[in-house]
């Protein structure tokens, strides 16, 4: 397994639909493992294919306390097929670096994909797994969460990282 490079915003990557999974093949599996492996190593709670580049509908997600027992979960070409009530969390991305924002979401989902045997998954989730399984799926969507707040807090937020990004490119350049 190996620890990819996490995009970030304003990659174009992240700002369009990631295409289908067709076949689940060594290279699909590769790709989960690589990325469950980034996501604990960021760390993070949840990661979709096209935060480290590959534009494809795969979601990684992991919502427990790690010390305890892992309860990952990966979902090809995932789905949300029910949802119902509303929640607002507090939500940060590992695309997003440095910024959090409350949210507005579903409760409660029901999510349908295929799991790495290419069997059909069917999940209902709620709380922070339903919060968690939606801003993946939105990655998935060409979506990031800063698209669900307001008009002037997402041009400060971007603003703000597009100067990070700036001083970065900056720090990084020869001498």
């Amino acid at each position: 397994m190996a620890v990819l490079e996490i995009c970030t915003y304003p990659d174009k990557v992240l700002l369009r639909e990631a295409e289908p999974i067709c076949t689940i093949d060594k290279e699909i599996v590769r790709l989960a493992d690589d990325m469950a492996e980034t996501m604990y190593n960021a760390p993070g709670i949840g990661l979709a294919a096209n935060q480290v580049g590959a534009p494809r509908r795969l979601i990684v997600v992991d919502c427990s306390k790690r010390d305890l027992d892992s309860q990952l979960i990966v979902l090809v070409n995932p789905e949300i097929i029910a949802a119902e009530g509303l929640t607002s969390m507090e939500e940060g991305c590992l695309s997003v670096p440095d910024y959090q924002a409350e949210v507005t979401r579903y409760e409660k989902v029901k999510v349908r994909g295929l799991d790495l045997q290419g069997k059909a998954v069917e999940l209902d989730a709620d709380g922070l797994l339903a919060v968690v399984l939606q801003h993946e799926i939105d990655h998935l969507n060409g979506k990031l969460f800063i698209d669900h707040i307001s008009r002037l807090k997402r041009e400060l937020c971007k603003r703000r990282l597009l100067k990070r990004r700036a001083k970065e490119t900056a720090t990084d350049a020869p001498l």
